[in-house]
């Protein structure tokens, strides 16, 4: 078979640029073993506001602007409900984060998320003294749901093969690339912390951050917003909630962890007092870098080999950015942004 690209990977990042191709009516395969974890475990949060200082996230204006009507158009897609809408109550902890937050709802950007009354905690079953901070354009993404149903929607037009991707069949030609059967113009490795074994693209300073998440049932809390204090407590379907989430920086494994558990449930006892029951948990490897921007761009050597990665704690909000970032650049070589353009590791590839 003949087609535009092949995207190796079947994540967030692999979903958004696929769906940049199916808009502009680009020919593509998508190649995944489903190994990597991240997009799976998340826990689809997209927040504008880094909530442990009050203040914007990066280009959150410009990445909301963009992620909201891409995840709209994939529920008409794929026919599911993928965005729920929900604002997000940071706790706050004492008269001086409180004061705090006056003062972040005076600045400039950041203070068009924030809503400059405070709320009073009306929860029995919340500890909140102090009250919240709302932040407004919040929400979760299931981005399960929309792995799986993207997975489907591929496989049913003959787009997706399951295996794991082997980079000794990928050939060089004078008018592109060969994978095995398949004559490609060009290729995007969107493997996550599966970027390790890329023979391409392993130079690139992608550490990988471990995060695990717990699901409980609490028929009692009834919680109608997002919950953030030292962790965050997500209302789901029928009484469940998705608390998390851990941070561990040197094991790799998606194997989830009694440590993670009990530090997840040591901070939900502080934050919470009714009964629950713990039923499930899950791990995940996260893309982060170094600079705490993302991975996008082209292979120094080799110029029909392509990038997208490095999405962090805040994939679900700029994935569908940074896939259009790239599109634009290879089909109509704009230049990328010079704090996502691999560019700026070019020493590590010589």
């Amino acid at each position: 078979m003949s087609c535009d690209y092949i995207i190796v990977g079947s994540g967030l990042a692999s979903i958004m640029f696929a769906e940049q191709l199916r808009i502009h009516q680009k020919s593509f395969v998508v190649i995944s073993d489903r190994s990597q974890q991240a997009s799976v475990v998340a826990s689809g949060l997209y927040n504008p506001v880094v909530l442990k200082r009050f203040t914007a996230a990066w280009n959150a204006n410009s990445h909301l602007r963009c992620a909201i009507p891409k995840y709209t158009s994939l529920e008409l897609l794929l026919g599911l409900k993928l965005d729920y809408m929900i604002p997000i109550h940071r706790v706050l902890n004492s008269v001086q984060e409180q004061n705090n937050w006056f003062l972040a709802c005076d600045k400039p950007i950041v203070n068009q998320f924030l809503n400059p009354d405070l709320i009073n905690n009306s929860n029995n079953f919340v500890r909140a003294p102090f009250g919240f901070g709302e932040v407004y354009s919040t929400g979760r993404i299931d981005t399960q749901m929309l792995i799986d149903g993207y997975r489907s929607f591929l496989s049913d037009s003959n787009q997706y093969i399951s295996e794991t991707f082997d980079y000794d069949s990928l050939i060089e030609t004078t008018h592109g690339l060969n994978y095995k059967t398949i004559k490609s113009k060009y290729i995007v490795f969107t493997e996550g912390f599966g970027i390790h074994i890329n023979p391409y693209f392993k130079h690139l300073p992608l550490e990988g951050t471990k995060g695990e998440l717990i699901t409980i049932h609490a028929p009692d809390l009834k919680l109608k917003t997002i919950l953030k204090s030292s962790i965050f407590v997500i209302p789901m379907e029928s009484d469940n909630y998705l608390i998390g989430s851990t941070y561990e920086w040197t094991d790799k494994t998606n194997i989830p962890t009694p440590k993670a558990k009990s530090q997840l449930l040591e901070k939900l006892e502080l934050l919470i007092s009714c009964n629950y029951e713990v039923v499930d948990q899950r791990a995940g490897i996260r893309p982060t870098v170094s600079d705490r921007r993302p991975l996008v761009g082209c292979h120094p050597n080799h110029n029909r080999m392509y990038v997208l990665n490095g999405l962090g704690t805040r994939g679900v909000l700029i994935a569908p950015s940074m896939a259009e970032l790239l599109y634009e650049f290879i089909e109509s070589n704009v230049p990328l942004p010079d704090e996502i353009n691999i560019s700026r590791f070019k020493s590590l590839f010589s």
